[in-house]
């Protein structure tokens, strides 16, 4: 079992270049409330979940609350937080002992948590043919604590494994940047409002895009779901925070009270 669990190691080590390039299917699920406390503040609580490897595992939970505020008819601000469970990827890879030995270190998957702190101000502006532009700046900062995950040592000539003891990964905090240009058709008391935006991520230089279409289906007026599809295009990202392309598919329910 050790020999073939080693075997298969390997491969995926040496495979890790390729894979890069490959993008993988996911699901993303959520639900939202929202309060309007007065005609220019509203406060909300959100929750979704999202999968990964082409919907068969189970990729982040997340819970959030959050409030915004009216500035203008055309203007608005909002801020929260939001807590997410992470199951961090599978990490493979080579080192040289001092010997001179090819050996492999793998971390399995695990799941670890972030903390995660957002501002935005959102502008939009309606056309006379019922479509709406929207322009949102997000600052967003997160933060994942220190964490003790297993890792093992592996050795190729000896298919031996071995626990590496002392072993830790340390807690990083990171900002960005996520600027969201959106277009949607906005008719009053319309069935369904369809949608399409594009969303960069940038920490000094452009990590991601994501590019989303949708259409919002109002049931009532107080009830509506959102169904979407999503492109994620990975560009400049640390190999320890990697994730490959991803399409998802997307489900969304918000209810306003």
């Amino acid at each position: 079992m050790e020999k073939h669990r080693l075997v298969t190691l390997v491969a995926a080590a040496a495979l890790s270049l390729s894979a890069l390039a490959q993008s993988e299917g996911g699901l993303i699920v959520g639900a939202e409330a929202e309060k309007k406390v007065n005609r220019q503040l509203s406060i909300g609580l959100e929750a979704d979940m999202r999968t990964r490897n082409n919907f068969k595992t189970m990729d982040r939970l997340g819970i959030g609350i959050g409030a915004s505020y009216k500035l203008t008819k055309w203007l608005k601000a909002d801020a929260g937080y939001k807590l997410l469970d992470y199951n961090y990827r599978e990490k493979v890879e080579y080192y040289t002992s001092s010997k001179g030995n090819a050996k492999i270190k793998w971390r399995p998957s695990y799941h670890g948590v972030k903390h995660r702190f957002y501002a935005s101000l959102g502008a939009s502006f309606k056309l006379p043919c019922n479509i709406k532009l929207s322009l949102r700046e997000r600052w967003q900062y997160t933060y994942r604590p220190e964490t003790t995950p297993e890792r093992y040592k592996m050795s190729i000539a000896d298919q031996t494994k071995t626990l590496d003891v002392g072993y830790a990964r340390g807690g990083k905090g990171k900002s960005q940047l996520r600027s969201r240009l959106q277009a949607e058709y906005d008719r009053k008391r319309a069935l369904f409002t369809p949608y399409a935006s594009v969303e960069l991520y940038n920490n000094w230089t452009i990590e991601k895009v994501r590019y989303t279409a949708g259409t919002e289906i109002r049931l009532s007026k107080q009830h509506a779901l959102d169904l979407y599809y999503r492109f994620q295009d990975m560009r400049n990202v640390d190999a320890e925070e990697y994730d490959p392309d991803m399409h998802f598919l997307g489900l969304g329910y918000k209810f306003k009270f």
